[in-house]
């Protein structure tokens, strides 16, 4: 016998319907932002936020709680260089 038409997904003690997607909730952590869940034919599939590395010394996640990012007055990474003396001294 073969289903009407896609199939819902469960997680936890809830339902999704297929194609919805959703934040989950682990107790006792609560909702997870910064994690995607989504409903496919019945297969539930959940995925981290990916990030891009931050190019700062000092990221912080104030804007989003999932990625760090570099503040205005946070200066990029690189490495030093020394300088010469101007010339002719």
């Amino acid at each position: 016998m073969q289903a009407d038409g896609p199939r819902a997904c469960r997680f936890g003690r809830r339902w999704y319907l297929n194609n919805e997607s959703w934040h989950p909730s682990v107790p006792p952590f609560g909702e997870m932002k910064c994690i995607l869940c989504w409903c496919v034919s019945g297969e539930t599939h959940c995925q981290r936020q990916e990030c891009p590395p931050a190019a700062c010394a000092s990221p912080a996640r104030r804007d989003n709680p999932c990625c760090a990012k570099c503040r205005s007055e946070c200066s990029p990474k690189r490495p030093a260089v020394a300088r010469a003396p101007p010339w002719p001294p």
